[in-house]
């Protein structure tokens, strides 16, 4: 019996007390991740060019 009230009250929850974005906070919310994404993945490919060239300078030192 407990698991059917707790089935109705998260329905009624979701249904009625939840404020959901529009469509158009969504998208907005969307292309923030996004180009959020694109960023961090630049960040990180950068970082990695970085770090290879430096290695290679250093084994060439040492070769």
């Amino acid at each position: 019996m407990k698991v059917l009230t707790y089935i109705k009250d998260s329905y009624d929850e979701l249904v009625n007390k939840v404020s959901w974005p529009s469509s158009k906070e969504l998208s907005n919310s969307a292309v923030v991740v996004l180009v959020a994404s694109l960023l961090i993945a630049l960040v990180i490919f950068g970082m990695d060019k970085a770090i290879e060239e430096l290695m290679k300078f250093i084994y060439n030192l040492l070769s």
